[in-house]
């Protein structure tokens, strides 16, 4: 057996090549959502499984969960085709096999020893562009996936060391930014070409077996603690429900509903009564749907070692019709909004049975925005950006204001960064007063997003959510507040008829884009909440005095102090 010095070395010795591939892309990529967002991820994965090793720290965890069906779809075709060589870097978007949505590429590499594959590398990255009927690619009224972009199935990029231009020319023909798809592929090959020296190099210096040992132990402790933390969870059967606004097609709320069932060391997450698959492009794959549970768990137990093993211990049943199981070609642009509802009815299910591990619902969308045009040169400029939003109140205290979404260990693209690139100007980027969910830990704020058009005219959409539904608390937390969209035209400002979804809207010179995101849910009953808390909340501007008065019964002095006999008796008054 592997002693436990060694087994730690190797540990951060494996973690350090994903985070180094990260490192690699972030630092080479061409577009923003990868160069600043960083929305790309790194991992090593199983020779025969796929099943996730290693995953970076710095990228998207949600890919490393959905990646280990991309490489075991690799290893499947290579094994029918009987072609696999050293040198061979596969690449494909396929969203229903192992994918996410169109604009998410992923490159897949072997890494051989003496013939024989030890593990897969793996990269992906969101690329700017991919074609489809919208610049940016989250066409929030597709019907189908043609609509979205264009789909590459699993091909070599690399044949033996080669690369096949062929197959660039193809996937720069189909993209509004070229240049930019250029930029980013090379950033992914060269994140490859590091992971697979630094990986060769590990190999040379403790062997091969040593380091299948290790990577066995890693997965073989994962899946006991993650065990060990569901058996100390009271058995039962736990129900959470949550909706989308819409599918951006029929302007109906569709249910997202999980029975969390614990019966000693295994969990069942059972996602049958949620809705069935729909027209528009909030659908997800069920690689993507069981992504978001792995997601969601490391959330809860942040003990267990983030690989394949976190999942022995649990099954997650999605019936064939749902919308978190479609094939193609069903559109599932808005993957995003959905995997976020996922978390969310998780993180409300275990609230239920271990409510010391969870948080409020964090704001639950990306708010997609993009605005496209041409410059004065005639030449074409494409705007894609993701918004931030509050984080769910916690049991140690206030969730985060202006975060990003918890699928991730992505920023928000700085204003400085997108005013550089693009003939915008923000006219406003602050924290949401009042958006944070009442609670005695409160939400954390969302944030106020104003953009003015510097050229003369543009199209733009959003795809967007939590529009009707406020982000819940947990524990008796109040809801975070909506999210609201507003664009301007020449007589005054409207607001999109599916609320959150729009394609199509045109704007000139001087108008504004105004995105108000939502707050992370509250953490326990607002009455419960410290009134000196609210007062330093009121006097920061996160509160109103007028809400701090409704939400957590405390009244204020003149002075913006707790009136402590007022609020006594309001606090009173509401118990009766």
């Amino acid at each position: 057996m592997i002693d436990p010095v060694t087994l730690a070395v190797l540990k951060g010795r494996l973690e350090q090549i994903a985070d180094e591939m990260d490192a690699t892309l972030f630092r080479s990529a061409f577009n923003p959502i990868i160069a600043e967002a960083h929305d790309a991820s790194h991992g090593l994965y199983d020779a025969e499984t796929g099943d996730t090793l290693v995953q970076g720290k710095s990228g998207l965890p949600i890919f490393v969960g959905a990646m280990s069906f991309a490489v075991k779809a690799v290893i499947e075709k290579a094994a029918k085709d009987g072609d696999l060589a050293e040198g061979d870097v596969y690449i494909f978007n396929d969203p229903y096999d192992g994918g996410t949505h169109l604009s998410d590429f992923r490159l897949v590499r072997p890494v051989f020893r003496d013939g024989i594959v030890f593990c897969y590398l793996a990269s992906v990255g969101h690329w700017h562009d991919v074609g489809g009927n919208v610049p940016g690619n989250y066409n929030p009224v597709a019907t189908e996936c043609f609509q979205e972009g264009m789909l590459i199935p699993l091909v070599k990029l690399f044949v033996k060391g080669e690369m096949r231009q062929d197959i660039v020319d193809i996937l720069s023909a189909n993209s509004r930014l070229p240049g930019s798809l250029y930029g980013d592929l090379n950033g992914q090959i060269n994140a490859l070409d590091l992971g697979l020296r630094r990986m060769t190099a590990l190999l040379d210096e403790y062997g091969d077996e040593t380091v299948s040992e290790a990577l066995a132990e890693l997965r073989n402790r994962a899946a006991t603690l993650m065990a060990a933390n569901i058996a100390e969870l009271p058995d039962g059967t736990y129900s959470a429900e949550d909706f989308l606004d819409n599918d951006g097609i029929v302007d109906m709320p569709l249910k997202i509903a999980l029975d969390l069932s614990i019966k000693g060391d295994r969990m069942v997450l059972d996602f049958s009564r949620s809705a069935k698959a729909c027209a528009g492009p909030v659908n997800i794959a069920l690689s993507t749907a069981v992504a978001s549970v792995y997601v969601a768990i490391k959330h809860v137990f942040t003990d267990v070692p983030a690989n394949g093993g976190v999942l022995e211990p649990i099954e997650t049943i999605i019936p064939d019709d749902s919308l978190l199981s479609v094939r193609a070609p069903k559109p599932v642009g808005g993957y995003t909004e959905t995997i976020l509802r996922i978390i969310d009815v998780i993180f409300c299910a275990i609230a239920q049975v271990a409510p010391e591990r969870v948080n409020g619902c964090a704001y639950g969308t990306i708010n997609a925005l993009s605005l496209a045009g041409h410059r004065q040169n005639n030449s074409r400029w494409v705007m894609f950006s993701f918004f931030g939003g509050g984080h769910g109140g916690h049991p140690k205290g206030d969730g985060l204001n202006h975060g990003n979404a918890p699928i991730s260990t992505a920023t928000i693209p700085p204003a400085e960064i997108l005013e550089a690139a693009y003939p915008v100007i923000f006219t406003q980027w602050a924290l949401r007063p009042d958006s944070g969910g009442p609670g005695r830990h409160r939400g954390g704020l969302g944030a106020v997003y104003e953009i003015e058009l510097l050229e003369e005219t543009a199209n733009a959409f959003v795809f967007g959510e939590r529009g009707k539904f406020g982000p819940p608390g947990v524990l008796g937390g109040g809801p975070g507040a909506r999210n609201v969209f507003r664009y301007e035209q020449d007589d005054g400002y409207y607001h999109p008829p599916q609320i959150s979804k729009m394609v199509g809207i045109k704007i000139t010179r001087g108008q504004h884009l105004r995105l108000e995101t939502p707050g992370g849910g509250g953490y326990g009953a607002a009455n419960q909440r410290d009134p000196k808390a609210v007062a330093r909340d009121v006097s920061l501007g996160y509160v109103t005095a007028a809400r701090a008065e409704t939400d957590y019964l405390v009244r204020l002095d003149a002075y913006g102090d707790p009136d402590i006999p007022a609020t006594q008796r309001l606090r009173k008054a509401a118990q009766s």
